[in-house]
């Protein structure tokens, strides 16, 4: 904890802070969590029926037709961020748009459409990968724990075969 907050604060402080605390907007936490789960919902129920398209159309199996189906997500949330549609959404659904990938892929479109005036190198390439860079980082170093880890387990229990 830090110094700043060690602090007591003074009887004028303690008024002030009582005072904004009356005042400060009470959030619609119930509201938010609803609008969050009928957004991601509704993107993943979109992400089912293209999976569902991909098997029923081109053969795929349900393991074959995931990585097209992202790839439709991305596309479709890159279009959207384009247009300044999901930013809407985004504003309305709150973490409900912000989980799935076309979140991720919304926040790199963002990012490369705020920064185009810079140039397609350092403007779009350079600042796309901003905070693309350490979700990246952090999912490729997640992946190298789970599987230290599963291989571990595995050499323990499975009699190192």
């Amino acid at each position: 904890m830090s110094d700043k907050k060690k602090k007591k604060l003074t009887p004028t402080q303690q008024e002030y802070q009582a005072f904004a605390k009356e005042r400060e907007p009470q959030r619609p936490v119930l509201a938010n969590c609803l609008k969050a789960f009928l957004v991601g919902g509704a993107i993943c129920l979109l992400g089912q029926g293209i999976q569902d398209f991909f098997i029923w159309n081109f053969d795929f199996t349900e393991k074959t037709a995931g990585n097209p189906t992202i790839a439709v997500l991305i596309f479709l949330s890159v279009v959207l961020t384009s247009l300044g549609v999901y930013d809407h959404l985004a504003q309305w659904a709150g973490a409900g748009s912000a989980v799935p990938v076309t979140g991720f892929a919304n926040s790199m479109a963002s990012a490369a459409i705020e920064h185009r005036t810079e140039g397609f190198v350092l403007g779009v390439g350079g600042k796309m990968f901003k905070l693309a860079g350490s979700v990246i980082v952090f999912g490729v170093f997640a992946a190298f724990i789970v599987a230290l880890i599963k291989t571990l387990l595995t050499m323990l229990l499975g009699g190192g075969s």
